[in-house]
């Protein structure tokens, strides 16, 4: 079954030979899609935590639905981590809208090779 996507791409120029493109998807099956921010702090893990933020992927409007997520962790301690996952289902907003809850663990990295726990609520949904 073919699912009807609409969109864009975007050209970006990093100069040299690191051009690239990105794809903004505006609908899906008809229906706009949407992002939530997320952010938060790791554990205390190894004598210190890291700070994470980013944008959700995009998700379709109206239906229930999850949306993937990654970010790269602040540097500390000499070092990163990645988060990866996905979010819970939509949990609506008194005042409209809606968040989704997300959890879990980073990547393992580190002098004294560890992962931290993080969790946490997205913003409210931002239209594409």
């Amino acid at each position: 079954m073919d699912i009807p996507i609409r969109g864009f791409v975007m050209a970006s120029d990093g100069g040299g030979s690191s051009h690239t493109h990105k794809l903004y998807i505006t609908s899906w099956d008809g229906r706009p899609v949407h992002v939530h921010p997320f952010s938060g702090v790791t554990s205390f893990d190894a004598g210190h935590n890291h700070h994470y933020a980013g944008c959700t992927e995009a998700a379709p409007s109206g239906v229930q639905h999850v949306h993937g997520y990654f970010a790269e962790t602040s540097f500390d301690d000499g070092h990163t981590h990645s988060i990866r996952g996905t979010t819970g289902p939509s949990v609506p907003l008194p005042g409209g809208g809606h968040i989704h809850y997300f959890e879990g663990y980073t990547t393992i990295n580190g002098r004294i090779p560890h992962a931290h726990r993080y969790s946490g609520k997205t913003g409210n949904e931002i239209g594409s």
